[in-house]
């Protein structure tokens, strides 16, 4: 018997059905992962602590308002090649989606006067970036060139995991040098290829900003091959926002697993993975239930994995140096307002990204992202109403040790600033609210069950690209860990391919 802490141990009875898999969380790498795994015919049980599924991809309503709870440009719905994750995801569980295709990407108000679109169509955008920066017309194509090359790579291939020899066998032979351009590209960041052709300080900080707006951090520290997903899939892909919101994602998956034959329990909240002998073989809910399975599948962060779930003895080595090389990124102060239609003026972008200083572009508060899905989506808000749900990072620390009346008027001052900043953009804003929520990292927290509250993990310095993302199998037997804290890392589509990756790995090690 290993030396783990008995409160860890399968001491108790548990219930007689075995499961093939359980996947504690029902996010998208969560659920993608157990669809995978149902469509092979795997008897999958997936355990959620809240109401609904999708976790940072939910929603919740008010008043009407229907609101996503994370951001709403969305990659992954593309009708073409490999990299139309989410597309496939359903499509392996019968299931389908309508989507909204978005003509631009982000308008961007940035420092200095620099306002600018990512017009979906390629050379619409480079030529808007050229106007601004005439003198850098042959590094702007060379540097996007060089992420359409990176793109082109992952979209000859079938994405799936780089931990099973066979599969990394049969595509090689099958995609040679598509292989061997991602093995040039997997330890370089997309800064670093962009000081090659690039030498403009201002346009290099643009660049970092298009890696910050998802990665949550700059371009030096941004690995290409995710650079080169993005920023070539949102012109060939392009942003597709599904009718009904975000939610119908999640929502959408759960039926196909469902109908697939396996199963989702919702108010599930896992609070111990079992272990015997080391080996993770069930887990333990907060009503003390117990379940079984072949495989355990931690969609949690590795934070609330391995300092949470297991016991602090079973944290394994590769844990802890991993804990070295990446820490928690912020979360976020979200406001979700709804607002009277004729603050919006004809012509609006979906996306925007406010940014006055480059200086603050990572402080707390500095950069503002807004959502209005309601330009794409009318039905998801009153007649004559928007929603415009923005965001901007905060830190768990700034929201502790406070009485509820102060955590309110906390909440409601930080609104006030972001709604004033927001003025610049949408004048006439505070006047035509109509309602208006606030979240705070402490919301993230209780409701997404994310270690305070985090967008995910990011470097704690310049590392060599993706090489340092670990895969999904973990040290301990028979646990994986799928979602933003494995390979490739944060956003939807990312998460996604971490799914089918996942859901690939246990395949095999189950004989599926």
């Amino acid at each position: 018997m290993s030396a783990v802490s008995s409160a860890f141990q399968s001491n108790e009875p548990v219930n007689a059905s075995e499961y093939d898999v359980i996947v504690i969380g029902s996010g998208i790498g969560g659920l993608v992962t157990a669809t995978q795994l149902a469509s092979k015919g795997a008897k999958v049980l997936v355990l959620e602590r809240y109401l609904i599924p999708g976790g940072s991809a939910g929603y919740f309503e008010r008043e009407g308002y229907r609101f996503d709870v994370g951001a709403s440009m969305i990659f992954g719905f593309g009708t073409n090649g490999t990299t139309n994750l989410l597309t496939r995801a359903l499509k392996a569980v019968n299931m389908s989606l309508e989507t909204i295709p978005d003509s631009v990407q982000i308008h961007y108000h940035l420092p200095n006067g620099l306002e600018l679109k990512v017009h979906r169509d390629y050379e619409k955008f480079l030529q808007e970036l050229t106007s601004h920066f005439p003198h850098e017309q042959q590094g702007i194509r060379r540097f996007y060139d060089e992420c359409w090359k990176v793109f082109n790579c992952l979209n000859a291939m079938e994405l799936l995991s780089l931990e099973e020899p066979r599969y990394l066998m049969r595509v090689f032979f099958q995609h040679p040098f598509a292989c061997l351009g991602l093995v040039k590209y997997l330890p370089q960041n997309a800064g670093d290829i962009a000081r090659r052709y690039i030498s403009d300080p201002q346009l290099l900080k643009f660049i970092d900003m298009e890696c910050y707006c998802w990665s949550v951090v700059p371009a030096d520290r941004t690995p290409m091959i995710n650079a080169g997903m993005v920023f070539s899939d949102r012109h060939y892909g392009g942003i597709n926002y599904p009718k009904g919101g975000v939610g119908q994602i999640a929502g959408k998956l759960v039926e196909g697993l469902v109908k697939a034959g396996s199963e989702i329990q919702y108010g599930a909240r896992v609070t111990q993975i079992i272990l015997e002998d080391g080996t993770a073989v069930g887990v333990k809910l907060a009503n003390g239930k117990q379940y079984r399975a072949k495989r355990i599948v931690s969609n949690a962060t590795r934070w609330d994995t391995f300092e949470k779930l297991l016991p602090s003895e079973a944290m394994p080595a590769s844990e802890k140096r991993w804990q070295k090389r990446y820490q928690k990124s912020p979360s976020f102060l979200s406001l979700h307002l709804g607002v009277n239609s004729e603050v919006l003026p004809s012509g609006t972008d979906c996306h925007h990204i406010l940014l006055e200083d480059w200086e603050k572009m990572e402080d707390e508060e500095g950069t503002i992202f807004v959502s209005i899905p309601t330009l794409l989506d009318p039905d998801l808000a009153p007649p004559e109403h928007h929603i415009i749900h923005t965001f901007t990072p905060s830190w768990m620390e700034q929201w502790q040790g406070l009485s509820p009346k102060e955590y309110q008027h906390k909440k409601e001052e930080a609104a006030e600033r972001i709604i004033k900043r927001l003025e610049k953009i949408f004048p006439g804003l505070t006047a035509g609210l109509d309602y208006q929520e606030v979240g705070t990292p402490r919301t993230h927290r209780r409701f997404l069950g994310r270690d305070d509250g985090t967008y995910g993990p990011i470097p704690r310095g310049k590392l060599a690209g993706l090489l340092g993302m670990p895969f999904n199998r973990t040290a301990i037997p028979g646990l994986y860990c799928v979602g933003d804290s494995t390979f490739p890392g944060q956003g939807l589509n990312a998460v996604a391919f971490s799914g089918f990756a996942c859901g690939h790995r246990i395949a095999v090690d189950l004989g599926l």
